[in-house]
C-alpha cells in the first residue's frame, strides 16, 4: 500500500470545517493507504501559544481524530515530538531548501505581518513540514488547494538532496498531492474561513444546546431583511452547510422555502442544528468515553510513537549515512 502523511495542529478539538476539509478524508484513506497522522506540536510553537495548555490540547486532538474514526490498527496515530527525528532531518535538510523559495511563503508572508519580532522558526516552518513527510518516505499527502505550494517546496527538497546525496539511486520519494474533494469550509460570520481563533466554528464535541447558540445568530443571506422576503439559497452560507449535513430531500426543502420565502431564516437553522446535532452524536458519545479513559488514550499514543519511530530511524539512518556522517559505533 502506498504511504501517506498528514499532520494536524493541536489546537484542542475539531471543529466542523476540519472534519469535512480534511479528517473525514483521512478516514476513507486508510482503507487504500499505509496512513501516518501525526499531531504537529512542533508547528504550533512557532507562533505565539499558550504553553500550560499545549499538552491539554495535544492529548484531546489525539482523542478528537480516534473519535472522527481513526483507527490505531489501521493507521499510525503519534504526536510529532515524540519522535526526535523529526527534528534531526529538518536540519539536514535545511542544507539544501532554497531560500528564495522559504521567503516567497504565503503563509509565512501572512503570519509573519503580524508579529512585531519573526521568530526564526516561522521562516523554517516548512523545511520542518517536509521533514515530516520525507520521514517516512510518504508517496502521497492529503492536502487542499492552499497547502500545494508547501507540498512543492517538499518536493524541491527531496529533488535537490537526491541529486546531491543519490544520485542514480533516488531515496527520497517526491510525494504527491492527494486533493481533497470538500470546498473551503467558511465560517458562521460567513465571510473568514471557518477556524477557532475566528470564533466562527462548531466544534464535534459541542452539545445540541451549544450547536443551535451558535447557529442562531450566524450569518445568511443579506437580502433577507425580514421573515417575508425570498431569499437566494446559493448566496447563503447556511444553505452551504445543509449540503453537507442535510438529505437531499432536506436540502431541496430548504432551497424552496428559501425562495418563496416559506421559512424565516430561524426555521432553516433551527433544521440544520437538528441535522448537525444528529450527525456529529456518535463523534461527541465517543470523545466522551476516551475522555474517561487517559490510559488507554496515553497508551494508544505511546504504541504510534513507537511504530512512527522505527520507520524514522531507518529513514534518517539512511540519510545521514548518504551524507558521509560517521557512524555511533554501538555498544
Amino acid at each position: 500500500m502506498r504511504r501517506v502523511f498528514s499532520g494536524v495542529q493541536p489546537s484542542g478539538e475539531l471543529h466542523i470545517g476540519n472534519w469535512l476539509g480534511a479528517v473525514q478524508n483521512w478516514v476513507a484513506l486508510q482503507d487504500r493507504y499505509d496512513c501516518h497522522y501525526c499531531i504537529v506540536d512542533l508547528h504550533a510553537v512557532t507562533f505565539p501559544y499558550d504553553s500550560t495548555i499545549l499538552a491539554e490540547r495535544t492529548r484531546e486532538m489525539v482523542m478528537s481524530l480516534l473519535a472522527c474514526g481513526i483507527d490505531p490498527q489501521r493507521s499510525i496515530v503519534f504526536v510529532q515530538s515524540h519522535v526526535p527525528e523529526h527534528t534531526e532531518l529538518q536540519w539536514l535538510l535545511t542544507t539544501v531548501a532554497p531560500l528564495g523559495e522559504l521567503e516567497r511563503m504565503t503563509q509565512f508572508k501572512d503570519k509573519s505581518q503580524r508579529l512585531e519580532s519573526v521568530p526564526a522558526g516561522l521562516f523554517a516552518y516548512p523545511v520542518l513540514q517536509a521533514a515530516d513527510i520525507l520521514l517516512y518516505r510518504a508517496e502521497a499527502v492529503p492536502v487542499g488547494e492552499d497547502q500545494l505550494q508547501h507540498l512543492e517546496l517538499t518536493r524541491e527538497v527531496a529533488r535537490r538532496w537526491n541529486a546531491q546525496f543519490a544520485g542514480d539511486d533516488p531515496f527520497l520519494p517526491e510525494p504527491q498531492a492527494l486533493l481533497t474533494t470538500a470546498k473551503r469550509i467558511v465560517g458562521l460570520d460567513g465571510q473568514a474561513k471557518m477556524s477557532k481563533s475566528l470564533g466562527n466554528t462548531i466544534g464535534l464535541t459541542d452539545p445540541p444546546e451549544d450547536i443551535w447558540g451558535k447557529l442562531r445568530p450566524a450569518v445568511t443571506d443579506p437580502a433577507r431583511v425580514t421573515r417575508k422576503d425570498p431569499g437566494t439559497p446559493e448566496v447563503c452560507n447556511i444553505f452551504d452547510l445543509h449540503k453537507h449535513f442535510s438529505s437531499p430531500d432536506t436540502v431541496e426543502l430548504v432551497a424552496g422555502n428559501c425562495r418563496s420565502a416559506g421559512w424565516g431564516c430561524l426555521d432553516c437553522k433551527r433544521v440544520l442544528a437538528d441535522r448537525i446535532s444528529e450527525t456529529l452524536t456518535p463523534i461527541r458519545e465517543r470523545f466522551t468515553t476516551l475522555r474517561e479513559s487517559p490510559a488507554e488514550v496515553d497508551e494508544i499514543i505511546g504504541e504510534g510513537a513507537d511504530r512512527a519511530q522505527r520507520l524514522a530511524r531507518e529513514t534518517l539512518k539512511e540519510v545521514k549515512s548518504r551524507m558521509g556522517f560517521l557512524p555511533r559505533k554501538e555498544g
